[in-house]
């Protein structure tokens, strides 16, 4: 196994600074088989996952439906070539479903998110939770396969955002995110997805085009074979607990594999007093001037993914419709 540069890459942005002491939980690796079209990915998720999911009350099973789908996130936008986010949604037709919708995001520099809504009115709907202990669990609240909506959501920072629907064609997230790689992108892809609650993590292989006869002709045939095996035999402890060069030795050791410089992974929001002043501009100062009165003078506009707070006054509206 070759690691072609030790260095860790820290993500850069305005707002959002990763702790480098978290890359060896908190990391995509990307790897390749060296003289093969086989590339891949594996994602560890533990500091940024236990974040996102502290912030609301989340029942077991979607707490880790989430955390597969934030692994999920941080894997697939490892395929896509954009500065920009990539998001995976969730949502129920069904309205008997305990889960109404989940989303997850990574972008470009490692920045996750999550959100989900469900239903818990009841001391059957709460008690229905308690009984459910797994992501799949949580994922089948959105109907037998073919039901429920999934969508990737890709949206560049130049240039016009865009939407996939993926095929609910199996019972859990890997599965259907796998298909959905071989049959748009004609990908052949294997995708392993785990979390315990506590931690998260993933794995995604792809065979890509050959590029030309001369690369095919040197192409180990049996390879892609040999490799879906093994990567098969990942067991989920092993995909939350192990670190990536670990986990990657254990599977291909027979293999030349290449690790280029891994991306480090954290929680981070999006969420603005700009944006919400945005909002309010489009709701009209008349209707956020009376929601204001009845609330005593001031509102709040508080963030489901990170749980900020953002007050506003009468002052402020006036002022903010004054400009």
């Amino acid at each position: 196994m070759t690691q072609a540069n030790q260095k860790n890459q820290t993500p850069n942005t305005d707002n959002h600074q990763p702790n480098t002491n978290t890359i060896d939980n908190d990391v995509r690796q990307r790897f390749f088989i060296q003289g093969s079209p086989v590339r891949g990915d594996v994602v560890r998720l533990s500091r940024s996952y236990a974040t996102a999911i502290a912030q609301r009350p989340y029942p077991e099973a979607i707490k880790r439906l989430l955390g597969e789908m934030l692994t999920a996130a941080s894997l697939l936008i490892g395929t896509v070539k954009i500065d920009g986010r990539l998001s995976i949604q969730l949502q129920s037709s069904d309205s008997d479903s305990l889960l109404n919708w989940a989303m997850a995001e990574c972008d470009h520099n490692g920045i996750i998110r999550g959100l989900a809504s469900w239903k818990a009115d009841s001391d059957e709907q709460v008690q229905a939770w308690e009984n459910m202990a797994s992501a799949n669990d949580a994922f089948a609240e959105l109907g037998a396969a073919g039901q429920g909506l999934l969508f990737i959501n890709i949206q560049p920072e130049d240039g016009d955002p865009y939407q996939s629907i993926v095929e609910r064609s199996h019972d859990n997230l890997a599965d259907c995110l796998a298909h959905y790689q071989k049959q748009s992108a004609q990908i052949p892809t294997l995708i392993n997805l785990a979390s315990d609650g506590l931690q998260a993590g993933g794995i995604l292989v792809q065979l890509l085009p050959r590029r030309d006869d001369e690369e095919q002709e040197h192409v180990d045939n049996d390879l892609w074979p040999r490799l879906s095996v093994l990567t098969r035999t990942i067991k989920s402890k092993e995909l939350t607990s192990l670190p990536a060069t670990e986990l990657l030795y254990r599977l291909y050791n027979e293999e030349e594999v290449v690790l280029p410089e891994a991306k480090a992974l954290e929680f981070g929001c999006t969420c603005s007093t700009e944006k919400c002043e945005t909002a309010i501009m489009q709701i009209g100062q008349d209707e956020m001037l009376e929601v204001c009165e009845e609330q005593g003078g001031q509102f709040e506009m508080d963030c489901g993914f990170c749980a900020s707070v953002y007050k506003f006054n009468k002052q402020d509206i006036t002022a903010l419709f004054a400009e």
